[in-house]
C-alpha cells in the first residue's frame, strides 16, 4: 500500500466517519454525547489525507526538478555509505586479500541495494475491510438476542428525584426499575407509570421489557431488564417495542446470568411503538 492509497484509505475514513456523525447512524456504534468527538476525527484523518498527498506531490516535484532525475538527497543513506566507505579501507590496511573479499562484499550490497526494490506486504490491505463494512452494512441496534445472554446491569441509584406532574407518569426503563428493585417502590407513591423498551421472551417464555445501557459505545452495552406481568397482548414478538402503562408491583426474580435483581410492573395497558431515534439508553451514567 503506497502513500497514495493510505490518503485514499484516510480520506474514504474520514468521509465515513464525518457521514455517520451527520447522521443518526453514529447511534449504533457509540453513546449520543460523543458526536463532536466523532466529527472531529473524521475531520482530522481528511486533513491527514491531504497533508499525504500533498507532501507526496512535493515530494515528485522536487525529484523531477533534480539533474540525475532521482531522489531526493537522502542524508541518512550517505552517512551510511561513509560508514561503509571507511569500513573497506580499514580493511584494506589489515591486508590486501581481506579487503580485496570485504570490498567485493561491499560492492555486491551496493549492487543488491540499488537492484532491489522493497514492496509493502500486500496484507495491509485488510485495512480497508473495516472501512468497507463501515460504508456499506450499518449494523442493527442489539436486542432480545444480546439482552438475554448479558446479566442485568441496573445498580442502586443514588437517590430518587421528585416525579414529575401528570398521571401516568412517564418514567426511563431504568429509573422505574431503580425504584422498584432498590427503592421497593415507595417512592412511586402508587401512581402509574409508562416505560418503554424492546421485548424478550426467556427459555420459559417470561417476556421482559429492555433497554440496553451503554457507557461508552456499544461494545460495552448491558441490558436492563423489567419484567410484565398483568394484562399483556396475546402475541409478543422478540425485539419488538412497547410503550408500557402500569403499577409497581413487588414481583421480582433474579437474572439467571449474574443473579441482579429483576423487578416487575403490573400492565394496564400495551401498545405497540416504532424504535426510537437512540435505541440505547446511557441514561443510567448521567
Amino acid at each position: 500500500m503506497n502513500r497514495q492509497a493510505q490518503a485514499a484509505v484516510l480520506f474514504l475514513l474520514g468521509g465515513a466517519m464525518l457521514h455517520a456523525g451527520t447522521t443518526d447512524l453514529y447511534l449504533r456504534y457509540v453513546k449520543a454525547g460523543l458526536r463532536p468527538l466523532l466529527l472531529a476525527s473524521g475531520a482530522v484523518l481528511i486533513v491527514a489525507a491531504a497533508a499525504t498527498v500533498r507532501y507526496e506531490l512535493s515530494r515528485s516535484r522536487v525529484a523531477a526538478e533534480r539533474p540525475d532525475g532521482g531522489e531526493p538527497h537522502d542524508v541518512h543513506g550517505d552517512a551510511q555509505d561513509h560508514r561503509q566507505g571507511q569500513d573497506h579501507r580499514q580493511g584494506q590496511e589489515h591486508g590486501h586479500e581481506h579487503g580485496h573479499q570485504q570490498g567485493q562484499g561491499y560492492e555486491q550490497g551496493q549492487e543488491r541495494g540499488h537492484g532491489h526494490t522493497h514492496r509493502e506486504p500486500r496484507i495491509s490491505w485488510l485495512l480497508v475491510l473495516p472501512l468497507f463494512a463501515l460504508i456499506l452494512v450499518a449494523p442493527p441496534a442489539l436486542g432480545s438476542y444480546s439482552a438475554l445472554r448479558t446479566g442485568t446491569a441496573l445498580q442502586p441509584p443514588f437517590g430518587y428525584p421528585a416525579l414529575p406532574g401528570g398521571d401516568p407518569v412517564r418514567l426511563n426503563l431504568v429509573d422505574y426499575a431503580g425504584r422498584a428493585a432498590y427503592g421497593h417502590g415507595r417512592s412511586l407513591g402508587g401512581r402509574k407509570v409508562e416505560i418503554a423498551g424492546f421485548v424478550a421472551l426467556d427459555r420459559g417464555g417470561t417476556p421482559y421489557l429492555v433497554r440496553m445501557a451503554l457507557s461508552c459505545c456499544a461494545a460495552d452495552a448491558q441490558p436492563v431488564k423489567v419484567g410484565l406481568s398483568g394484562k399483556l397482548p396475546p402475541v409478543l414478538e422478540p425485539d419488538s417495542w412497547l410503550d408500557v402503562t402500569g403499577t409497581y408491583t413487588g414481583e421480582r426474580t433474579k437474572d439467571p446470568v449474574n443473579g441482579g435483581i429483576i423487578p416487575f410492573i403490573d400492565v394496564v395497558r400495551a401498545r405497540p411503538v416504532p424504535a426510537p431515534r437512540d435505541p440505547y439508553d446511557e441514561s443510567w451514567n448521567n
